[in-house]
């Protein structure tokens, strides 16, 4: 029984190392994430009841799908916030953005309108089933303009499932890897969940993320939160996130 105790405190030390999410869409109504304010604000407080001490909100900029600005999310913040501060809510709330890598996002990058988090992190995605012809060219655009690219949710991107030595070929180039944790109960797939515990059993990640669309997804993250899969992540790589209090 003492030595369950133990363990239990020990698995909550090593969550307290996950205090800063990084991947989320909390902005209401600009793209797939929060629908209205009151459901942001519901969102929000449940992550805060799970422990976290600051949330770096990244809502899509896709131009065809998500055509947002950076104008329209920093408005968007400012909305979330007074609502917060009037609701009585604490909570370190910032935004970024998760870009998709195609030409709009070059014009951006290349124009310096990029919302970034940290020490000049830059959040990007790509296409799930095809791997950009321009990858590596965009890679060293971002890198050479004082970047330091962050690929959202690695595991999933099928294209890369049969041949692993593509995330490493990614991580010579300075990539670093942000895996969501609700991939390591198999949330999305069974595949993903296999190539996220090879991330992790490999040292790759270097953060991780809630990508909090939903309540539904909370659910799945607090099991994850609790399990043993924290600690594996933990143990296994370095994790960037409390960098960013």
């Amino acid at each position: 029984m003492f030595q369950k105790l133990l363990n239990i405190f020990d698995r909550k030390v090593e969550y307290h190392n996950y205090l800063v999410d990084i991947h989320s869409h909390l902005i209401p109504g600009i793209d797939d994430g929060s629908k209205s304010m009151s459901e942001s604000i519901a969102l929000i407080t449940r992550l805060k009841e799970l422990g976290f001490k600051k949330l770096i909100t990244t809502p899509h900029i896709m131009r065809d799908k998500y055509p947002n600005t950076t104008a329209i999310i920093q408005n968007g913040l400012v909305n979330v916030k007074k609502e917060l501060q009037k609701r009585g809510i604490e909570m370190e709330i910032e935004v970024a953005s998760e870009y998709f890598l195609d030409k709009h996002f070059l014009n951006l990058l290349k124009n310096k309108d990029v919302l970034t988090f940290g020490d000049n992190y830059l959040l990007f995605e790509l296409s799930y089933t095809s791997k950009p012809i321009f990858l590596e060219s965009a890679i060293f655009e971002m890198i050479s303009a004082g970047y330091k690219p962050v690929l959202a949710h690695p595991e999933r991107y099928i294209f890369m499932h049969k041949n692993f030595d593509e995330y490493k070929w990614l991580k010579r180039k300075g990539l670093l890897f942000q895996v969501n944790l609700n991939s390591f109960s198999g949330y999305y797939s069974k595949e993903v969940q296999k190539v996220a515990n090879k991330l992790a059993e490999e040292g790759l990640i270097d953060f991780i993320g809630s990508d909090t669309h939903k309540q539904r997804q909370l659910d799945h993250l607090e099991k994850n939160l609790h399990s043993k899969v924290i600690d594996k992540i933990f143990k296994n790589n370095t994790i960037l996130n409390e960098s960013l209090l």
